[in-house]
């Protein structure tokens, strides 16, 4: 079941593949993007981790913190350099989905199928231009994981929210830079 906007987000405390705790609770007077991708290899994920990641500094000077969670098990994302370099926003590995039910994320071969089959060559094609990671999935990754995306306001209020209808939907850069800049919606 999809999230509303104006709602507390779900509350975790969890350690991140860095080895660092990373308590909801704890950002509770900043503004945060909390972003769920699929699997470790997926080109669509991993190029959408590398916009986020260069916007990310400049986000961070106006208080603004991201959090990235994989479906794939923590071994599998340390294997790749490129996510060891996302570091220092926090990559929460969720194999179980715990926390992917928590936020209402979506599981859909259809939407899947449709986005591999209009797009993947292309995105395989950007993603490895920009020496990003492409491999299949690990055991227990699923092909039918959509993308979700959350800003979250002080006091941990969902502000936005964006459930991808296809693996390259995402939410506007520019939603993300206005909402962290103090504009708030909703």
């Amino acid at each position: 079941m999809y999230l509303e906007k104006n709602v507390i987000a779900p509350v975790f405390k969890l350690q991140d593949v860095f080895g660092r705790t990373i308590d909801l609770d704890e950002y509770r007077d900043k503004k945060i993007l909390i972003a769920f991708f699929r699997h470790a290899g997926c080109p669509f994920c991993n190029l959408r981790v590398h916009t986020l990641t260069k916007i990310h500094e400049e986000l961070k000077e106006s208080g603004f913190e991201m959090i990235f969670f994989f479906e794939s098990p923590e071994r599998v994302i340390l294997r790749s350099i490129f996510h060891k370099e996302v570091s220092p926003i926090p990559i929460i590995s969720d194999p179980g989905k715990t926390w992917y039910g928590a936020y209402g994320l979506e599981s859909s071969g259809y939407k899947s199928a449709m986005s591999h089959l209009t797009s993947f060559v292309q995105t395989v094609y950007k993603a490895k231009m920009n020496g990003l990671p492409v491999h299949t999935m690990a055991s227990g990754e699923s092909i039918k994981t959509m993308p979700a995306e959350f800003l979250v306001d002080r006091g941990l209020v969902i502000k936005e929210l964006h459930y991808s209808q296809r693996l390259n939907d995402r939410m506007d850069v520019s939603a993300i830079r206005s909402f962290a800049q103090g504009n708030v919606t909703g």
